[in-house]
């Protein structure tokens, strides 16, 4: 069995309907779990009624969460939600709370050590105790991935620059991979933006998310596959998109070709949108349903 570690923020989004829990790395290492891979999570939480249901939840969901570690002077994360017409989300992300201040542990070297990917973002690095974190953990992991995942005020060119310098394989949205072109003066069309991001930084993959059109990558050789998504009825995209990193990185983790994760990782992540929150249970005959 594969091992994959995420880093970074868990924590309850606060949604009109009620609280789910949430935090991109956290809904990759739920869903890689689904796909068979063993996942661990390196975050914190706080000592409070709060951090005991989200560890509850993540150890009910199959997860490894020795490395969640328990910060007795900060309150474990939350983000207030409000949902449009479109079921897009907006965030309110309270700070500073537990998962601000991860600290460096031997448990969490060698978990990362010994996993076949590190997935991490650029959220939980707003902060600089989980940045130093983050920073010294990366130097042990064979595989690192990073999805971006940029949200305002937390994150600033230099960052996404340093993050980009320590990724191997890089997620993006169509909207991100244009705005971080931009910093560069490249204003070309998606491949080609892609693909001067991937070179500009020796990158050995970019997958690019183009929400309801699907998404492509481009290998180290340069070598383009694309899917053009399945069209469904949005309830939320609340995760989507980190259920499609977990999906693609679980086949590609297991030797699939780029073509067959991105059909499987296109059909969780519409699956995803149909439902109520990031990390629904996903079962073959529900992606048969997305992907006939």
């Amino acid at each position: 069995m594969k091992n994959i570690v995420c880093f970074g923020e868990v924590l309850w989004d606060l949604l009109p309907t009620g609280k789910v829990a949430g935090g991109a790395p956290m809904n990759v290492a739920v869903h890689a779990t689904q796909f068979g891979l063993n996942a661990k999570m390196i975050s914190a939480v706080g000592n409070d009624n709060l951090g005991e249901e989200i560890i509850d939840f993540l150890s009910k969901r199959g997860l490894d969460v020795s490395n969640i570690q328990i910060n007795k002077d900060f309150q474990t994360g939350t983000v207030e939600v409000a949902i449009d017409s479109k079921g897009s989300p907006s965030y309110t992300i309270i700070e500073p709370v537990a998962w601000d201040n991860i600290s460096f542990t031997v448990e969490a070297k060698h978990a990362v050590m010994n996993a076949d990917a590190f997935v991490f973002g650029s959220l939980a690095l707003r902060n600089n105790t989980s940045k130093q974190t983050l920073l010294q953990l990366q130097k042990y992991a064979k595989l690192t991935v990073l999805d971006i995942n940029l949200r305002k005020p937390y994150f600033s060119e230099d960052l996404v620059n340093e993050l980009f310098e320590l990724a191997d394989i890089v997620k993006v949205n169509d909207e991100e991979l244009a705005m971080i072109c931009s910093w560069y003066g490249e204003n070309s069309d998606e491949q080609s933006n892609a693909i001067f991001l991937k070179n500009q930084f020796n990158l050995k993959g970019i997958i690019v998310t183009r929400g309801g059109n699907g998404a492509f990558f481009i290998d180290e050789n340069n070598i383009f596959s694309e899917h053009s998504g399945f069209k469904v009825s949005v309830t939320d995209t609340i995760g989507s998109g980190d259920s499609f990193l977990a999906s693609f990185i679980s086949k590609w983790l297991q030797n699939a070709s780029a073509k067959e994760a991105l059909a499987f990782a296109c059909a969780v992540g519409a699956f995803v949108a149909t439902q109520k929150g990031a990390t629904p249970i996903i079962t073959q005959e529900s992606l048969e349903k997305v992907m006939n």
